[in-house]
């Protein structure tokens, strides 16, 4: 056993070598969140027209001053991409959810502290004729114009090759690393699902959305796990922002943590009944039910959502060692899985089907123990109704807590007998 722990300990080691070196990754030492200006300094966007048909059309949004913009498309699906400094979008409800012409919807929000992008979903191939923001005038707002003319799939293609351009990513938000040097205390990182621009599902009344929900039981849940002052905790978003699924992973990875869990809140269409309860995931390639299949397909299009670009993610490599370093952390994500449902399953309703295993791209650390858990669902009354409460949440992440803390128990003293 303890033989075989070293190869899998030697393994990893090497694993990270070949890794770090083909991705070209550096180590983060950054301040954590920027706290951006006030919210009434940023521009202010309070209308959006579309016109035209499917041969040209244009895309108005109206802004309180004048900003600059950058553009540039995507592919399968095809999208127009238009980042901009961070601004407020004060526009109506349901805004973007229908399109015209050569334009089937768009949405908008932030990507990083100081940037906001606006994504345009395209029928069909188009080229980007037109983009830039008017001056206001004569009490007329600021517009930022994007004008569309219908093209082919090659030229479409081909442009996006020609211009070698590529989105703005976000790099999560951290606390100072430094300050952990020579910290022992094993570091959990808590992933808030979406952000910014990726809503993630909404209630029945579009009023509230999964980010929130999310992001506001992640702080609950750190501010529990850190009161037992035992670990270290790390967010991937500590407010409104949109970050990549491979850089949740990735900023785990790098900052050594022990456990990941991506916490997210579940829908279910109304044409595929009802459901409730809470579900914990696990990483893999055979997803347990249909149901457990969908959802990772839901939550794997973040990225295409916000615009990002994952034709510049590295490939696996060394399937050998990946395999090897993923045997030991598999065990422990089902270990934490389990030991998650036992004792929240006292504070909170359980699906009919707590444990389910699918693909989700944000579990696939090799080297660190990972689940997702889903809080219930925005779809069904009475967990809606839980999902909003404050007690429930902070009983629940009083709960989760409880459950790291027994899960590390049980881990560091098997580790601490492995290595007598």
């Amino acid at each position: 056993m303890r033989s075989e722990r070293m190869v899998v300990q030697a393994a990893r080691l090497a694993f990270l070598g070949v890794l770090f070196a083909a991705a070209g990754f550096a180590a983060r030492a950054q301040a954590a969140p920027i706290a951006g200006p006030a919210g009434d300094s940023f521009p202010l966007a309070t209308d959006v027209r579309l016109g035209g048909d499917e041969a040209q059309t244009r895309f108005v949004m109206d802004l309180s001053r004048k900003i600059d913009l950058h553009v540039f498309t995507l592919a399968d699906p095809y999208r127009v991409i238009v980042d901009i400094p961070q601004i407020s979008f004060r526009l109506p409800p349901k805004t973007g959810e229908s399109g015209r012409g050569l334009i089937k919807a768009f949405r908008f929000g932030l990507v990083m502290p100081g940037g906001s992008r606006i994504v345009i979903d395209l029928a069909k191939p188009a080229r980007v004729d037109k983009a830039f923001v008017v001056d206001p005038a004569d009490g007329a707002p600021a517009r930022l114009v994007v004008e569309l003319v219908a093209t082919d799939r090659e030229n479409f293609l081909r442009k996006i090759a020609f211009d070698q351009r590529f989105a703005r990513t976000q790099t999560p938000p951290s606390r100072e690393q430094q300050t952990s040097a020579g910290d022992a205390r094993p570091l959990i990182v808590l992933d808030p699902g979406h952000g910014g621009i990726d809503t993630g599902t909404k209630g029945p009344n579009g009023q509230i959305e999964e980010k929130d929900i999310v992001l506001d039981f992640a702080m609950r849940l750190r501010e529990k796990v850190e009161s037992l002052s035992k670990y270290r905790v790390l967010l991937t978003r500590s407010d409104d922002t949109f970050v990549p699924l491979a850089e949740r992973v990735r900023f785990a990875r790098e900052a050594g943590a022990a456990l990941f869990i991506s916490i997210h809140a579940d829908s279910l269409p109304r044409r595929e009944g009802d459901a409730q309860g809470a579900t914990v995931y696990t990483l893999s390639e055979t997803a347990t039910d249909p149901a457990a299949a969908r959802l990772a397909e839901q939550e794997n299009r973040a990225d295409v959502i916000a615009g990002v670009d994952l034709k510049d993610q590295p490939e696996d490599v060394a399937g050998i060692l990946i395999d090897l370093a993923q045997r030991e952390t598999k065990t422990f994500s089902v270990q934490f899985a389990q030991k998650l449902i036992g004792t929240i399953k006292q504070t909170t309703r359980l699906h009919k089907e707590p444990l389910k295993s699918a693909g989700f791209r944000v579990l696939r650390a090799p080297d660190v123990p990972s689940v997702l858990v889903e809080l219930g669902y925005v779809s069904n009354k009475e967990d809606l109704q839980s999902l909003s409460s404050d007690g429930w949440r902070d009983r629940t992440a009083k709960s989760m807590a409880a459950a790291i803390d027994g899960y590390f128990a049980t881990h560091l003293a098997g580790a601490r007998a492995g290595s007598n």
